[in-house]
Order: C-alpha cells, then structure tokens, then sequence
C-alpha cells in the first residue's frame, strides 16, 4: 500500500466524541416503599462522575428509618449512611450511545441508633412466662459499622441525557460497632445483617447526565504492509 493510500485510509476514519460529566439521580425504590410501607422512611442520592473511558468514581448517600418486627422482638433502626467507589464500564457502545454495564466496588460507613421497642419472652420449658411481652423501651445511640460491597449494575440512556438504572450488591461489614446486650440486625444503606456479616442490597434509580466537557476517541490504526 502506497504512503497516499495510507493517509487516505487514516483520514477516513470519523473519531467519536465521548461526553464526560457528572451523573446524578436517586434510588426509585426507596422512594416508592416510604410511601406505601408505614414502617419504612427512607431516601438515597445517587452520583458517578466519568474519569475515564472506562471509569466512573460513583457513591450514594442517604438516610433510612425502619422498624422491624421480628419473632421475639420490635426494634427501629434510624440513622445516615455514605459510599465512595469506582465503577468500570464493560459495556461497549454504538456510535454515540451512553450506556453502562458496570463492575464496581464500593467501602461504605453508616452512622446510626437502634431503639428496642419490646421483645417476647422465651422460655425453653413450659413456663407462665412463655409468650409474654415486656415493652422495655431503649434506645442505643452512636452505633457505627464500615463495610465493603461488590456492585453489578446496569444504566441505560431512555430519553436524551436521563438514564434508568438497577444495581445488586453483596455486602461484607469491616467494622460493627454494636450496642451492650444488643446486636445490629439491620444497618442503614448495608440492609439486613446476616451470619459471617454477609449482607445483600440492590436499588433502581433514575439519573440526569450533565456534560461538563468532551474528548475524541480516536481508534488505533495499523498499517498493513
């Protein structure tokens, strides 16, 4: 191939442009579930901003106030949490299309309290006080716990710049500050605890894209002698 080809050939090629910015929305679900479930109030911000191609530094922050009703016990759990991550996007798109299939890590730290409303008594043998309830109100204040979570998630652009989203995540607590005669069944943006301090969450959001400015990505070329 000639040197004229060459050029030719290399000129031909359009690069695309990618926008890069700043991603921002809130998590549908929890919205929707403070307004249907008396025992539930709660909200979650959520933002990812494009550093790379591939890249995005992501986090969520929110505030949730629960009561559960467990077989022995009432107990609510109110208190705000943060998370800071990357997310990597293994998704690649059609000429100008934006959206994401992503893996990601997130380390998150929730600040909370914890308020035993009551529990039932629980007598191995049968016993007059099998069954009866003591309503013991008490509330365990500055409760903490760090945890570390591994994110799947997907993004996909519905109208022009607004972005529908779903994210599961598989959760493993650092650190659990927890009350005296007391234990944390549930953490604020770590969800339920369970044994070996696993815990499951997901969320399904909505977002608005704001560009803030844009790179060409021009592909590589090699020359076929």
């Amino acid at each position: 191939m000639s040197f004229s080809q060459q050029t030719i050939k290399k000129d031909s090629i359009v690069p695309k442009t990618d926008r890069y910015g700043l991603r921002v929305g809130a998590d549908l679900y929890k919205i929707t579930r403070s307004l249907y479930d008396e025992d539930y109030k709660g909200f979650e911000i959520t933002a990812d901003y494009r550093y790379s191609k591939k890249i995005f530094i992501a986090g969520e922050m929110g505030n949730e106030n629960k009561t559960t009703d467990e077989a022995q016990m009432n107990f609510t759990t109110k208190g705000t949490y943060f998370k800071v991550g990357v997310d990597y996007n293994m998704y690649e798109n059609w000429l100008d299309m934006e959206n994401l299939i992503t893996l990601g890590l997130r380390y998150g730290v929730s600040s909370f309290s914890q308020e035993l409303n009551s529990y039932s008594i629980y007598a191995p043998y049968p016993s007059p006080f099998e069954g009866q309830s003591a309503i013991l109100p008490r509330e365990f204040d500055g409760l903490s716990a760090h945890w570390i979570e591994i994110v799947a998630g997907v993004k996909a652009e519905v109208i022009n710049n607004v972005f529908l989203g779903f994210s599961v995540r598989l959760n493993h607590l650092v650190s659990n500050k927890k009350p005296e005669n007391f234990d944390n069944l549930y953490i604020p943006g770590f969800n339920r605890t369970y044994e070996a301090d696993f815990g499951v969450g997901f969320n399904y959001t909505v977002s608005y894209f704001i560009p803030l400015y844009k790179k060409k990505n021009i592909p590589k070329v090699e020359d076929k002698k």
